[in-house]
């Protein structure tokens, strides 16, 4: 073989192995060279690249195949109102969980509280209202939970709409009609009539949901249409202050505005928990979200579907924790059960025999936890219903059978309960920045929440606290502490004056007669 059949040789070879090696010494390439000059014979010589760099990843579980699935049953929520302001543009409609359209929550929502303790933004002051052509007024999000058309969301994405519609996951928009809502668990159920099935999810069985489970919630942020995101369950049975039911999921998916009503699901396709409510120092999501877990969701959204409300159980007494002292105080083992502070008058527990003391510790026959665990156990049992109680009293266990009634509205309990009404609570928050009920022992009002951007919080007003009198007058209810006020109002003042009962004693303290909330509402 010539010499230049043997270089192209070497050349073909190291070219086709992608690299080149120095199969000749410097001299000795240096005279192939020549050779090859001298021969007339000219040779391209590519360049040498290394191969890309190429990771072969571990095989990771992805959520592509529950989003493809679930997806087409989640919509988006758009609400509209035939009230409209006399000076709004179209951008202060809200998206979601407080901040703006924080304004659109009816004042005895429980969840407006929530919102003020954990620093949403204030909302401007809502300017006069006059009847108009439908404009949005709120959007979130919602899922289909029926073939025909049945889909879930959050109360306060519906609250003060007058027309609602749903966009699909395609784009297609649909009517829809609002069937019933459940302010105390923040549920809606909406209906679309259409000629196809829908697409659509179920509840999971959360028994078994654990803390670092994953999920995926799949909403409508900031009205973006469906969006998608991922994480973990971090604690479970959140108690955030919004009501008696409170058993919240809390995760750390990003969940922001208009994902309001959104389903959290778990790997299996099935929904684990509905998203209502966010702590946001600025209005955005910081990987606190909360959302209403699917064993209490369902039986709601079942009552709804059924007959447009939900009908709860009452006992028809104020209770209270049994802390480790009281249990101690009593005889108890453990401080468990939930304390009768007060049974209401004429309700079916006081008829029945339940006093003042007593606590209950099992609702036929399983044992209650708190406080909290015996309220979500008589509301979620029929109106009607017998239960046996057992009850600790005088050092032993005794049983007492009731027959739940029907659970009143928010003003007829608190008016059975001598507190004022639920417009008197609202009016209060928004005028001093707290709330009342009344002490157990008759003596003033206990505080049970305080705007933490108040001024009452600034005086150093805390949850727990007892106000005994406003201007020198002994109060006993909502009511009374704002009739006090209103008249040092009427009498000139600016600032009314309050005895407060605090753990190192009573003080004094002043607090404006308008506007209290230190805040623009």
């Amino acid at each position: 073989m010539v010499l230049k059949e043997k270089v192209n040789l070497m050349f073909d070879q190291s070219v086709g192995q992608n690299k080149l090696k120095p199969v000749l010494k410097a001299s000795a390439a240096v005279g192939m060279a020549a050779v090859l000059f001298s021969a007339g014979a000219p040779l391209a010589v590519a360049p040498a690249f290394a191969d890309p760099v190429h990771v072969q990843a571990p095989e990771v579980p992805g959520f592509a195949d529950v989003v493809d699935a679930v997806s087409p049953a989640v919509v988006s929520v758009v609400v509209e109102s035939d009230m409209q302001p006399v000076a709004q543009n179209d951008q202060n409609f809200g998206f979601g969980f407080g901040g703006r359209g924080f304004d659109n929550l009816p004042d005895d929502h429980p969840l407006k509280r929530f919102f003020k303790d954990f620093g949403a933004p204030n909302p401007p002051a809502k300017p006069p209202e006059r009847k108009g052509r439908p404009r949005p007024i709120a959007q979130g999000s919602g899922f289909f939970v029926s073939k025909d058309g049945y889909l879930v969301t959050n109360n306060h994405v519906v609250s003060e709409g007058d027309k609602f519609s749903v966009v699909m996951d395609d784009g297609s928009e649909h009517d829809a009609k609002l069937i019933g809502t459940d302010p105390r668990t923040d549920l809606a159920v909406l209906k679309v009539d259409a000629d196809e099935d829908f697409t659509y999810v179920k509840f999971a069985d959360d028994t078994n949901l654990r803390v670092g489970d994953w999920v995926v919630a799949v909403g409508n942020p900031f009205g973006l249409g469906g969006t998608v995101t991922a994480g973990i369950v971090s604690a479970m049975g959140r108690d955030i202050a919004s009501g008696p039911y409170d058993d919240y999921i809390q995760i750390d998916a990003a969940v922001n505005h208009g994902n309001s009503g959104g389903p959290d699901f778990n790997l299996n396709g099935e929904v684990v928990g509905i998203n209502t409510a966010i702590f946001s120092p600025s209005g955005g999501n910081v990987g606190i979200a909360f959302a209403i877990p699917s064993h209490l969701a369902q039986d709601i959204v079942a009552d709804l579907i059924d007959d447009g409300q939900v009908q709860r159980g009452w006992l028809g007494v104020r209770i209270q924790p049994v802390t480790k002292d009281i249990a101690e105080s009593i005889g108890l083992a453990k401080a468990e059960g939930a304390l009768i502070s007060e049974p209401t008058a004429d309700s079916p527990g006081a008829k029945a025999g339940l006093q003042q003391g007593d606590v209950i510790t099992a609702v036929n026959g399983e044992v209650v936890e708190d406080a909290r665990a015996l309220s979500r156990k008589i509301g979620m049992m029929d109106p009607g219903q017998e239960v046996e109680l057992s009850v600790w009293r005088d050092g032993k266990s005794q049983t007492i059978n009731v027959k739940l009634g029907d659970f009143p509205s928010e003003d007829e309990l608190a008016a059975a309960e001598g507190n004022g009404g639920a417009a008197a609570q609202s009016a209060l928050m928004e005028q001093l920045g707290f709330e009342v009920q009344p002490a157990d022992d008759g003596r003033g009002v206990v505080i049970t929440a305080v705007d933490p951007n108040s001024d009452a919080a600034a005086k150093g007003l805390s949850q727990g606290q007892k106000i005994l009198s406003v201007n020198n007058k002994d109060v006993s209810s909502a009511d009374d502490v704002l009739n006090q006020v209103k008249a040092a109002a009427e009498n000139g003042r600016s600032q009314a004056l309050f005895q407060v009962e605090t753990e190192n004693g009573n003080m004094f303290t002043a607090l404006p007669t308008s506007n209290g909330s230190g805040s623009e509402e």
